[in-house]
């Protein structure tokens, strides 16, 4: 049953009046049971809403054995593709169901009072996305944040070596030789801005929810962040820390995953098990897991572990989902956002609420809910783009092979919705591609299809424009036209490289 817990004007916001705040109770529960019923609750909730039987959970763990981990302020966290909307309604979409983790995901309470300039902005203004605006017009945003993101980038070299010179240089090639974007380091150098510019919500603390928790003490001039104090703080080191710390867990992941796929080139250049061995680049992924868990702890919040450990769950969830799903669900949508969600979204969405956290706003305000939502289409909307240049940009433009999700037997959002168009491709996509002529013959019907790269463009840009949507639900600031900067601007480029590649016979 929900209930509404008032907030008093001693715990309201600057620019939010006092509001009382839904949650999720359990009735006469004891603490060893409270996660168990709650998920049990949720995943009742959920499947009421799904058209289709997804398969169970890459990560089984009994409810006993899950329920002694858990204490009183444990935050009990609910993956985000059941907090957030993962399809558009046109195709079987819907909001999941409120719980605490996104009560206040549609809040626009903190911008009462407050002129916004970027209320309802939309990709489809600019050029190339379907309007006449110049993406040009909006700042780089990795050029906004490349210097403050230097010292970090500098010393994550240092924070990797280690007394054996073969283990060493494994570890250090992707971040001294093929460093990439810094995607990820960026995102959180933006959004540590962004959350900088609202003030912490006034959550009463109640005893028992966990959702009001999880906010670091913040040591600063005031005892708030603000733009004017964030910039050398102890915050903004602990932001820029997490930066590194995501981007050795995405490197480690991008290490095994080539060990396991037996991928030959990573970013351009050889992969690092061909560089050296298996064994060693092995290794090397735990060494950075490893180190990337040291300076976890040292963040000294709690609550930032536990959600940040999470991801690194998913990261192997999502393997695990890859290598063992069943043929029908190879076929579901579903199944391909829910894996790219574990693979590749739930890394970014979890820093991003970890930012919140480490910036001094409680788990289940609307700037954490909204840090996390944002996280979570940008890194959909990614995967989705990714998934589609995979098929229409050379291996020299992706820095790795083309079609390698084929021939690992994967099937993506582009192929998928040419399944839905011709249903001979769906006995190939149930066999994984496995016998002669499977990828021909998929590779012909997708590039004969008048919908499907559209599907999954559109697909691509739900994600985006809701993750802009989400970025926009806190009060206006600079900081936060960065965040959308970023958005607008890489899926405007990832579109760019999508239309250039098909525009090359040779790259199809």
């Amino acid at each position: 049953m929900a209930t509404m817990t008032p907030t008093t004007d001693a715990f309201a916001p600057r620019h939010c009046p006092s509001r009382a705040i839904p949650h999720q109770t359990c009735k006469q529960n004891s603490l060893l049971q409270m996660n168990y019923i709650q998920k049990e609750s949720l995943a009742a909730a959920s499947s009421s809403n799904e058209s289709k039987e997804l398969g169970p959970q890459p990560v089984v763990v009994s409810a006993e054995a899950e329920a002694l981990s858990h204490s009183k302020t444990t935050l009990k966290l609910t993956p985000s593709f059941d907090l957030f909307q993962m399809l558009p309604k046109d195709e079987g979409g819907y909001a999941p169901n409120t719980v605490p983790g996104n009560a206040l995901r549609e809040s626009d309470a903190l911008k009462v009072g407050t002129p916004d300039t970027l209320f309802d902005m939309k990709l489809t203004d600019y050029k190339g996305l379907g309007g006449k605006q110049k993406i040009e017009s909006l700042p780089d945003p990795f050029k906004m944040v490349e210097k403050e993101l230097q010292p970090f980038s500098d010393s994550i070299k240092e924070l990797v070596s280690t007394d054996q010179p073969i283990l060493s240089m494994a570890a250090k090639h992707f971040f001294e030789k093929r460093h990439g974007k810094r995607f990820r380091p960026t995102i959180i150098q933006l959004m540590s801005k962004a959350v900088a510019a609202c003030d912490p919500e006034g959550l009463e603390p109640v005893d028992g929810h966990w959702e009001f928790s999880g906010a670091s003490k913040v040591d600063v001039e005031g005892g708030v962040v603000t733009i004017k104090n964030h910039q050398g703080s102890d915050v903004w080191r602990k932001q820029g820390q997490l930066g590194q710390i995501v981007e050795m867990i995405h490197v480690a992941s991008l290490i095994h995953d080539d060990v396991l796929d037996e991928a030959d080139t990573r970013r351009g250049g050889e992969a690092v098990h061909k560089l050296y061995s298996n064994k060693v680049a092995v290794l090397a992924g735990d060494y950075l897991l490893a180190r990337a868990s040291v300076l976890l702890a040292r963040l000294e919040n709690t609550s930032v572990v536990q959600i940040m450990a999470t991801a690194l769950e998913s990261l192997v969830a999502g393997e695990i989902m890859q290598l063992k799903s069943s043929p029908e669900e190879l076929l579901q949508m579903e199944s391909y956002l829910r894996k790219s969600y574990y693979k590749t979204a739930s890394l970014i969405c979890y820093a991003c609420r970890s930012v919140a956290l480490l910036g001094g706003h409680a788990y289940g305000s609307t700037v954490a809910t909204a840090c996390e939502e944002f996280g979570f289409h940008m890194g959909l909307a990614f995967q989705i783009q990714d998934d589609i240049l995979d098929f229409t940009a050379a291996a020299n433009v992706l820095g790795k092979p083309a079609l390698a999700d084929m021939s690992l037997g994967l099937s993506t959002a582009p192929i998928l919705y040419a399944a839905q168009e011709f249903p001979h491709l769906q006995p190939l996509v149930k066999r994984r591609f496995k016998e002669k002529g499977d990828k021909q013959t998929a590779l012909e019907a997708l590039y004969k299809s008048d919908t499907a790269m559209d599907k999954a463009r559109g697909l691509a840009g739900f994600h985006a424009q809701r993750a802009i949507e989400a970025a926009a639900s806190p009060p206006a600031e600079r900081g936060q036209g960065r965040v959308i900067e970023t958005d607008v601007r890489g899926h405007h480029q990832e579109e760019v490289s999508m239309r250039a590649g098909m525009e090359n016979e040779h790259v199809l």
